[in-house]
């Protein structure tokens, strides 16, 4: 049975001296790709001990093959192969393979690689100097995109970012501001933030996993050269996580990393996702957001009032909304009907100039460089970005 084999094989694999650097391939279905792919592993220029780990997450295709084929080409070149892997009826996930991919590997650093992509020669050394520098850090790099022309705007988001940037924007809906398919970090610190969610078709495993890393206090580093040939297709794996639910991550780590350092914030935008964004914050949160205050029960004739809990506010401190609309200005608030409170927050509506930080910025990605030019961010206002852009892809 194909998956006893593979067994026997992960199993030596496992027995072997640690190398320095893990390759780590999920496979499924990856046929059209997987020989330019397995072509690129071979041609790397690193000069340490590299293996290459793949888990076969039951392709039904000639996925096998190829990786057979390959494995005797890479082993003659001093690159060991291990491999796992399973032939169930239906394939258990990316987060589960890669998990898989890592448990049956033996390097000191992992090199994360998507069978749909290819790396340039330059690739594991460049970034593993970088990661022994930065032993904390998860270690991407610059990509060219493929096709040429495919998510434009986010190809050059990917690549263009300041260093500063990729911690600042870690809240846009592109989603982790250094992307999965370039991931290099030590095998010591994915154990300390690790293993992927598990959940199989449609868990964003990567952004969860990014999340993590940076609640543990992990940093972010570029390689600034172009060292992945990145490929959108129709099929990518990351067509099936739904934006909706990219979405609700995206909130929930907003008010979990910054929100609770702010005890009112102003949302830039008083359009549909500036709405979206109060809409989806907690009611904690939303105490947080314009001069409203939150329901509390009254003081008992024999207590005297307390302090407001943590998140509640008392008197009327800053302005919920800002915008250059007129007619949004103009009509001077914002009422959200669907809210169970009563009454029913009234939230105003300012003309940026006369708005107060810290913000919140939630604008299309065409709206981004003017807002920052509008916002000029003076010394100590505080900024977070949650920006609507389009589909990673």
């Amino acid at each position: 049975m194909q998956a006893s084999g593979y067994t026997a094989v992960a199993a030596l694999g496992q027995a072997r001296a640690p190398v320095q650097v893990s390759v780590i391939l999920p496979v499924h279905d990856a046929e059209p790709w997987l020989d330019e792919c397995l072509g690129s592993v071979l041609q790397q220029d690193f000069e340490g001990s590299m293996e290459l780990s793949i888990f076969n997450d039951a392709s039904k295709d000639k996925s096998m093959t190829i990786i057979e084929k390959w494995k005797e080409k890479l082993e003659g070149s001093g690159i060991l192969v291990v491999i796992g892997g399973h032939d169930s009826p239906s394939p258990r996930g990316v987060g589960y393979s890669k998990n898989q991919a890592i448990a049956q590997s033996s390097g000191s650093y992992l090199c994360f690689l998507d069978s749909d992509d290819v790396m340039m020669p330059q690739r594991v050394r460049l970034q593993h100097a970088a990661a022994v520098r930065h032993p904390t850090s998860i270690i991407g790099c610059q990509v060219r995109r493929e096709p040429p022309n495919s998510t434009e705007r986010y190809t050059r988001w990917i690549n263009h970012l300041a260093p500063d940037q990729l911690l600042t924007q870690v809240f846009t809906s592109n989603g982790p501001t250094v992307i999965m398919p370039t991931w290099f970090c030590s095998r010591a610190w994915f154990s300390h933030v690790g293993p992927f969610d598990e959940g199989g078709r449609g868990v964003p495993e990567d952004l969860l996993f990014f999340h993590e890393h940076l609640r543990k206090g992990g940093g972010l580093v570029r390689v600034d050269q172009s060292l992945l040939l990145y490929r959108y297709h129709p099929g990518a794996a990351t067509h099936s996580v739904l934006e909706t639910t990219i979405w609700t991550h995206r909130v929930r780590f907003l008010e979990e990393w910054a929100l609770p350092h702010w005890a009112t914030f102003t949302i830039w935008n008083a359009g549909r996702q500036g709405r979206r964004l109060y809409r989806s914050l907690t009611a904690g949160s939303r105490c947080k957001v314009g001069p409203i205050p939150c329901p509390t029960p009254p003081p008992s004739s024999s207590t005297a009032p307390t302090a407001p809990e943590a998140g509640v506010l008392g008197p009327p401190q800053v302005v919920a909304f800002c915008d250059v609309d007129e007619n949004k200005i103009k009509k001077g608030f914002y009422c959200y009907e669907d809210s169970q409170e009563r009454p029913k927050p009234r939230v105003p509506v300012l003309h940026f100039r006369a708005a107060q930080p810290p913000f919140v910025i939630c604008v299309k990605l065409v709206s981004v460089r003017l807002g920052h030019v509008w916002l000029g961010q003076p010394q100590g206002q505080e900024v977070v970005c949650c920006v609507h852009q389009e589909a990673a892809g």
